[in-house]
């Protein structure tokens, strides 16, 4: 398998991904503002989205295909989990039908005082909802195709939703203000359906045969359970530390959104690179381990390493010294002021600096979780954000709203240092000569592009286009000199 190709395909449909993305969210601010109407839609869009992350894509993926990939991709144990899935699913849905006014009134209780906001927001709360479904099935469905290395048709999928709610955003014009909320809540689960055809059509087509069967109750859905379960509750400490983090922030004035943007800033070569390279390796890692070919784990672990590092270091040198001119250039319109442009921009030069960690933790863990060890990873989460949370408090009297990134940096590398510990304890990974020596090479030329480029002019967005231009015009071809030579 194609390591880097399959890593650039990943990052490429993840990179349009979050380029719709950001289209579709200037799509619903400019359709139906900052009120009553963008309330009900995010608020009933926010539950959907919450059972996708606990039950579906990373965690199912991660679970699923250590135990397919030791299983011989049996069919049978595919299309247990599948209808097991379906089941579960089906039952969630149907509790959250019922109790959805109970549910929006926990979520949302402030929309009591305004009349008929409650009402509407349950109403299209009950039509999104059906969107978990497919929308996990889908996920399932991607696994099973990444399983058999079949990544690029996955990845596009969350393309589909955001090219699907921009078109019913455009259509808006047409329709009473009130109707465009149940054509969004329409969409969102016409895009779930959608997904799960083309995923299926392409399983199919490959002659795998996944159906549905009457569901079994065996040691192999105990034992995949029992890890999701571990895996759900890593997942529900992550949310707490977010809160913690808002909370915290929030006793400074417009602290919480200079955080937000610096952090949709910084997850963006991340999600491109990062996520890429943990989805590609779950699968190919999953694969060797299961051969005992620990060769062509390290052989795949270094050449992702290295790759890898010599895209996000760039990424993390252009933000630190960028940092100013890009917030200014893209947010500095209108009611934005210069002090809102340079607190955003100082937390990113805080915060770009975990971007090395969070890449190869990506690798740690996937490792982990490739050999089946699904408490370690969540335990050592446990530990970093539980770090985090503390510095938060700890340091917000000290540094006010940039106590959060640094609590982040700080708790990413104590998470690597601990991943790195865990496999290195149990021979999971073997760090070459060679890799070692391609990272100090790409930091050296990074830093001192990186010097060079902070004393360029950049008086626009033209000349901020022109000075990323040049410097990946003049990196590119040294790293990937220094990639092959050293």
């Amino acid at each position: 398998m194609k390591l880097g190709r399959n890593i650039f395909g990943v990052g490429a449909m993840t990179g349009i991904s979050r380029i719709f993305g950001f289209v579709r969210d200037m799509l619903i601010a400019r359709v139906l503002g900052a009120g009553r109407l963008s309330d009900i839609f995010l608020a009933a869009f926010k539950l959907p989205n919450l059972f996708r992350d606990l039950l579906g894509e990373g965690a199912l993926s991660a679970i699923f295909i250590p135990m397919f990939a030791d299983s011989k991709r049996d069919k049978n144990f595919a299309n247990n989990v599948f209808s097991w899935l379906v089941v579960v699913l089906l039952g969630i849905t149907i509790v959250f039908e019922i109790f959805m006014p109970g549910v929006i009134c926990i979520l949302a209780p402030g929309f009591a005082a305004d009349p008929g906001k409650m009402e509407l927001t349950v109403i299209i709360s009950r039509i999104m909802f059906w969107y978990v479904i497919f929308i996990c099935v889908a996920a399932f469905l991607s696994a099973v195709l990444n399983a058999f290395s079949k990544f690029i048709l996955a990845a596009f999928m969350p393309v589909m939703l955001n090219i699907l709610l921009i078109c019913a955003l455009l259509m808006s014009a047409w329709f009473a203000p009130g109707t465009i909320l149940y054509i969004m809540a329409g969409t969102v689960v016409l895009s779930g359906i959608i997904q799960c055809a083309i995923l299926w059509g392409r399983i199919r087509s490959g002659k795998f045969g996944l159906r549905l069967i009457r569901p079994k109750w065996n040691g192999q859905i105990k034992s995949m359970l029992k890890r999701f379960g571990v895996s759900i509750v890593g997942s529900g400490f992550y949310q707490i530390t977010i809160i913690v983090g808002t909370l915290v922030a929030s006793f400074q004035a417009g602290a919480v959104s200079w955080l937000y943007y610096a952090d949709r800033i910084v997850q963006l070569p991340f999600a491109m690179i990062g996520l890429a390279v943990g989805t590609v390796l779950m699968s190919s890692i999953s694969n060797a381990i299961s051969e005992k070919n620990m060769r062509s784990v390290y052989i795949q672990q270094n050449s992702s390493i290295r790759r890898s590092l010599m895209l996000i270091i760039p990424s993390m040198v252009g933000l630190f010294v960028l940092a100013e001119p890009i917030i200014k250039n893209l947010f500095q319109y209108g009611a934005w002021t210069t002090e809102s442009t340079h607190a955003v921009a100082i937390a990113i030069m805080i915060q770009c600096l975990v971007l090395p960690a969070m890449l190869i933790s990506q690798v740690y863990s996937k490792t982990l979780y490739a050999s089946q060890d699904v408490k370690t990873p969540v335990k050592t989460s446990m530990v970093s954000l539980g770090l985090a949370a503390v510095l938060y408090v700890a340091l917000f009297y000290h540094l006010g709203y940039l106590a959060i990134p640094v609590g982040v940096v700080v708790s990413g590398y104590v998470k690597n240092y601990l991943l790195a510990r865990a496999c290195k304890r149990r021979g999971l990974i073997q760090l070459d000569s060679r890799t070692i020596r391609a990272t100090v090479g790409f930091s050296v030329w990074e830093i001192l592009l990186g010097t060079g480029l902070w004393f360029a002019p950049i008086n626009g967005l033209v000349s901020l286009g022109i000075a990323i231009a040049a410097f990946g015009v003049l990196y590119l071809p040294v790293a990937y000199v220094i990639d092959r030579k050293l």
